[in-house]
């Protein structure tokens, strides 16, 4: 009777410090949190945003910098692709592209997603302060927040850290930004602590009539997680954004919400179905904020003009869907959108999606 009492002590005691060590080693951030923000100023200070003036967005998710030359693992819905990292190389030639394509366009905002910060399998570096180096006289502020870290990932395929983080930069001051929890998906003790827990970054930047402007930046959970959890973050931005419309704050807001427009579910063949649902969870932001693609633009005659999804799977051979979008405030105005798709195809698995808005001069 004592041995089995020691046997079943010293399991509690393994057990307990193995989930100590996991603890240890994954992330735990606040539901609520200031993100650093950053604006570098040699000349004069960042300007501020003028009621009445246009206002050019894009957002973009630049896949860490991988490009279109692999297959990763995690592209194929069995987990059967054969690559498991970019190269330097194709890591340090995406870089630039990035670079050149927003020197290019040269939105007053952008919106990052997919940036990589001491992740194993991108060598460790922090791209988005790599990014910076190259573009920081276009624009002086940024903010940041992680929606992936872990000191250590135990899948074969990674067996060390990850580190993943959207990332906002402005040609306008920006005051302040937090970071805000989006809801997570269950499974066990274990799976949880290594899940990515997704989130919003709100920075707030200044008008020169003393009001403000918010913008929002996002990665939803996979599609391939569990639906509910995808209703649930989308739920939780559309509160936000009431929030916004209730105080009377105009905002605008973007990202990689990994789901597809209201109809275009049934025009993708069976084989690219399976990570979606039928019926799409973006109906709740769609049925209270006009959006970048609107739904009749993504499902239209003209559908392809706003494709912004263009998958490392051999099976597909160009943008098939949508996934990538700009909401707004009905207090803004859409001057004119696009999806650039000519020169970025081989830079990323997806492709910006860029808007122009009026601010209304009474804001």
């Amino acid at each position: 009777m004592r041995a089995l009492l020691r046997w079943g002590l010293a399991l509690v005691l393994l057990i307990a410090l193995m989930a100590a060590l996991i603890y240890d080693m994954t992330w735990h951030p606040a539901r609520q949190e200031p993100s650093t923000v950053t604006c570098n100023a040699k000349d004069a200070p960042p300007p501020l945003l003028v009621p009445g003036q246009a206002l050019k967005v894009m957002t973009w998710n630049i896949q860490h910098l991988a490009g279109k030359r692999y297959v990763f693992w995690y592209d194929m819905a069995d987990g059967s692709g054969p690559d498991e990292r970019p190269t330097p190389e194709d890591i340090a030639y995406n870089l630039d592209e990035v670079a050149r394509v927003i020197r290019d366009e040269q939105p007053d905002v952008v919106l990052l997603q997919d940036i990589d910060d001491g992740a194993k399998n991108t060598d460790y570096s922090n791209q988005l302060a790599l990014l910076r180096d190259r573009i920081t006289d276009l624009y002086p502020c940024s903010t940041e927040a992680f929606y992936w870290k872990a000191d250590f990932f135990p899948d074969p395929h990674i067996y060390g850290s990850v580190g993943t983080k959207l990332a906002t930069l402005s040609r306008y001051r920006i005051d302040k930004a937090e970071r805000v929890q989006l809801p997570t998906s269950g499974g066990h003790f274990i799976s949880r602590q290594f899940a990515p827990k997704q989130a919003l970054l709100i920075s707030e930047l200044p008008l020169s009539s003393g009001g403000r402007l918010a913008v929002v930046n996002t990665q939803l959970g996979d599609s391939r997680s569990e639906h509910d959890t995808l209703r649930r973050q989308v739920s939780a931005i559309a509160e936000r954004l009431d929030g916004f419309e209730k105080a009377g704050i105009p905002w605008v807001g973007g990202g990689d919400f990994n789901l597809l427009p209201l109809r275009q579910y049934a025009q993708l063949p069976a084989e690219q179905r399976e990570r979606y649902s039928p019926d799409s969870e973006l109906r709740v932001l769609t049925g209270k904020f006009p959006v970048i693609p609107s739904m009749e633009e993504a499902t239209g005659a003209e559908r392809r003009r706003w494709l912004t999804r263009f998958p490392n799977d051999p099976r597909v051979s160009g943008p098939d869907r949508t996934q990538d979008y700009l909401f707004y405030s009905p207090a803004l105005k859409r001057i004119d959108a696009r999806v650039r798709q000519v020169d970025t195809l081989l830079i990323s698995d997806h492709l910006p999606v860029i808007g122009r808005f009026l601010l209304h001069a009474n804001e």
